[in-house]
């Protein structure tokens, strides 16, 4: 099968490294070479392409988010479908969502790696959830699905609802069940309707967000099991554990709240996520939740609708009550002694004496039998008490490094001890020399007793391992952990994708094999990236894909120009070759062509230098077609006025003789002639 492709949309959409693997989907930070901005894009697997429940959900996640614009839930910028070819020759169709990048960490995440959150941060990010959640809700949707995992915390503090790949319109909430019968959502997280296949509403979501709530205070869920039928039976038929309980000097109001919020029946839950968040709100402002007057082993008693036990008749057997089972969603019988299942008879009764009677007896062997091991245990210490002092000691002597094999075994030969010459084929120390030995020098043993020492067989070759964008901290733990010594100080470089303060190489580079020991020098970010050479001049798709693959911003400006073709870039800002902070925003001039010039009206009938001052002071140049004496007449201009042309462009002037040609300066008449006999002259001329 083929690889995930590397472009989306024509080469619109570039993707880059994974960011996230789900059940469905894998999600890919990417970007958007039109609008030149970081998205993430989240991409069905191939090998679900053909899986209608899992199509179904990827397109209802796109219907249920693209609605909806609300800071708290990520957005949805667009949607489609990619063809892929398989290794045989078959072709898939693959649909992605492109969606608002948010860069940060989960919820899970965050509770993963630092247990549980302060009062103030968990009232933060429940008052983003709810606020997601009260617009989802209002919007007609119901989520189904919130747990930490789907909950984005950006690194502003901003928190992000996401995943809506189960979510469901209020009026198409009539199921929790996919087609092969199994429960839709998360069991940790799950409310007892969703456990037991029923009708859902927007106060599920309210019981998922009161577990959520849980786990921020006391650093896990509120149930835990071997499986999700064990987690889902709790959700239904037992009460969580309070969280003052679990966090000593938490405030009692906290399981109040969330005990109302998760609720068995959804009747005693709150109403609404505005009235959930005004809770947390009041409380955190120093008000009383309304939550203080749930009782949470009331609301349990009514689910499980368990009847009043009475006390069995001295003599007789009361009748059998029932009581309803809410996992198996049937009615079992209760026995007057608590017990469920049938009546117990005499014969029952008297198994149970005898059982009980065994149990004891086993008690008492059980004690008997420790005593006498406790015996021997005593017995033994004295035995071997005994034989230390009737036994020869000796004091192993201290090796080091210009210990030699032969040396060691004179040494421990005159001791009266024993050596184990052994390899140690994983020092950076040259071959033969010592390493280590058990005992430890200055221990006492027994004389005859066998000490074991080891030689270096010197520095094996291992492969240097990958740590791009390790902190400087996890770099240096990695390689020495490998068994390379790392230099104190660092190197620093500009780069496009790794963080400030970030390794960006190693020297020698990793996957090369070195001698173990050898020393390692560290590359680190500058936080800074280069304005790439080579795009003066390149059409602007190739200049756009260059800036952003260096992790920069753009903004596109038009200007024209004699000497760029159209499309491509002339300049860019800040020059290339500068270094500039990562995700700064660069400025592109791409080339309109040359310069447009209107040419100007000329009248037919001005003369040729009327007619030439016109044309060059517009920036165009002038052919002239006839009489080309600067008082010659126009009779007309090609191209035309009004036409739109290039700025330097020619323009013929055609042109006649002036019908008044000035005299001959070379003349040798005296007298001017008179206007009859000028034109008289000129007209015998014309006729010449």
């Amino acid at each position: 099968m083929s690889s995930m492709p590397t472009t989306l949309d024509s080469g619109r959409y570039q993707l880059g490294q994974l960011i996230g693997r789900g059940g469905m989907a894998e999600v890919h930070v990417a970007v958007d070479t039109r609008l030149g901005r970081t998205v993430a894009i989240k991409i069905m697997r191939p090998d679900l392409a053909h899986d209608e429940i899992f199509l179904t959900r990827f397109q209802r996640e796109a219907h249920s988010v693209a609605q909806m614009n609300n800071p708290n839930i990520v957005n949805i910028y667009d949607s489609g479908e990619e063809v892929i070819t398989f290794e045989n020759g078959q072709t898939e169709h693959l649909p992605y969502l492109v969606m608002e990048y948010v860069k940060g960490q989960t919820l899970r995440d965050i509770i993963k790696a630092n247990g549980p959150l302060s009062q103030r941060d968990a009232e933060h990010v429940m008052i983003g959830v709810l606020s997601a959640l009260e617009y989802s809700h209002r919007m007609g949707i119901i989520h189904r699905d919130i747990k930490p995992g789907n909950i984005m915390i950006s690194e502003q503090g901003i928190v992000k609802v996401m995943d809506f790949g189960i979510a469901r319109a209020l009026d198409d909430s009539a199921t929790t069940m996919t087609k092969s019968q199994g429960v839709v959502g998360t069991a940790q997280y799950l409310s007892p309707e969703q456990a037991r296949g029923e009708t859902v509403d927007m106060r599920s979501d309210l019981y998922s967000a009161g577990c959520v709530l849980y786990e921020m205070l006391t650093g896990r869920p509120p149930f835990t099991g071997d499986s999700a039928v064990a987690i889902a039976y709790q959700h239904v038929s037992e009460v969580a554990v309070r969280p003052s309980t679990i966090v000593p000097g938490l405030p009692t109001a906290w399981d109040s709240i969330c005990a109302k919020a998760m609720a068995k029946d959804r009747q005693n839950r709150y109403a609404t996520a505005a009235e959930f968040k005004n809770d947390i709100i009041a409380f955190m402002n120093g008000g009383v939740p309304s939550a203080t007057a749930f009782n949470p082993l009331t609301d349990l008693s009514a689910t499980k609708a368990q009847p009043q036990r009475t006390e069995p008749m001295p003599a007789q057997q009361g009748p059998a009550t029932q009581r309803f089972n809410p996992v198996t969603g049937q009615f079992e019988r209760i026995n007057p002694d608590g017990s469920t299942g049938p009546l117990k008879t005499r014969a029952d009764r008297r198994a149970e004496i005898a059982k009980k009677k065994h149990k004891r007896n086993v008690v008492i062997a059980s004690i008997a039998a420790a005593i006498v091991i406790l015996g021997i245990a005593i017995g033994g210490w004295l035995w071997w008490d005994h034989a230390q002092n009737a036994t020869k000691f000796v004091t192993v002597p201290t090796f080091n490094e210009t210990t030699t094999e032969a040396r060691a075994r004179k040494q421990l030969s005159d001791l009266g001890l024993n050596i184990n010459v052994k390899q140690d084929a994983d020092s950076t120390k040259p071959e033969g020399m010592f390493t280590k030995q058990t005992p430890a020098g200055g221990k006492r043993v027994a004389e005859g007793s066998t000490v074991e020492v080891w030689f270096s067989t010197g520095p094996r070759p291992i492969k240097i391992p990958d740590v791009t964008g390790y902190t400087q901290e996890q770099a240096r733990s990695t390689l020495e952990d490998a068994g390379f010594v790392v230099e104190a100080s660092v190197q620093t470089e500009d780069s496009a994708t790794i963080a400030k303060d970030h390794v960006t190489r190693t020297d020698p580079a990793y996957g090369t094999s070195q001698l173990k020991g050898s020393t390692i020098s560290l590359w680190v970010s500058s936080g800074m990236t280069k304005v790439p050479d080579g795009i003066i001049g390149k059409p602007q798709d190739q200049a756009l894909s260059a800036l952003s693959q260096m992790g920069l911003t753009v903004t596109v400006m038009q200007e024209s120009s004699d000497t760029v073709d159209k499309g491509s870039v002339i300049r860019v800002s800040p020059d290339v070759g500068t270094s500039v902070a990562q995700n700064s925003t660069v400025t592109v001039w791409v080339s309109t062509g040359h310069e447009q010039v209107t040419v100007p009206n000329v009248d037919a009938g001005d003369t040729l230098a009327s007619a030439r001052a016109i044309l060059e002071a517009a920036g165009l140049s002038v052919k002239v077609d006839g009489n080309s004496s600067d008082d010659a007449i126009v009779e007309s201009i090609n191209p035309s006025a009004g036409a739109s042309v290039d700025k330097g462009s020619e323009v013929t002037v055609k042109t006649k003789a002036p019908s008044n040609p000035s005299p001959s300066p070379s003349g040798s008449s005296s007298a001017s002639p008179s206007p009859s006999d000028g034109a008289q002259n000129g007209g015998d001329h014309g006729q010449h």
